[in-house]
């Protein structure tokens, strides 16, 4: 299990903008498994949207990517390096998220060559899914 800073250590996002809280186990270069615990405290709260509080899709998606960099960045060869979107495909929303909610977050890394990759996230809460798709990444 890796907490807050250990994952600073790998990925080089930071407060307000870290959106995992803990890895429960990780594979370099292969998988990852984080948790996002959404709070009512969140930033984005306070107008998305005022009184009826849901985490938006492209902050779902970007808790994905973390836990997908986690994976890739914590290969020797990437350490230090920054892993950036080149694409997002097949992304779909099937449950809102709201505060209260654990979000966990699944990772594979189906495909690499090179510095481009792609991963395969699905985001779920209390088994069921919240989100799913593909992502294209390049580390640099």
């Amino acid at each position: 299990m890796l907490d807050k800073e250990q994952i600073k250590n790998i990925i080089p996002q930071r407060e307000p903008f870290l959106m995992i809280d803990e890895v429960e186990e990780y594979i370099p270069g292969e998988s990852a498994i984080a948790y996002k615990n959404v709070d009512e405290s969140e930033w984005y709260f306070k107008g998305h949207f005022p009184g009826n509080p849901i985490m938006p899709g492209v902050l779902i998606t970007e808790s994905l990517a973390q836990t997908g960099a986690v994976a890739i960045l914590s290969v020797k060869e990437n350490e230090g390096k920054n892993a950036f979107f080149g694409g997002i495909n097949k992304m779909r929303f099937k449950k809102t998220v709201v505060p209260g909610d654990r979000l966990k977050l699944e990772v594979k890394i189906i495909k690499r060559k090179g510095q481009i990759g792609i991963g395969e996230g699905i985001a779920t809460v209390n088994g069921i899914i919240a989100a799913k798709g593909e992502f294209t990444f390049a580390v640099v």
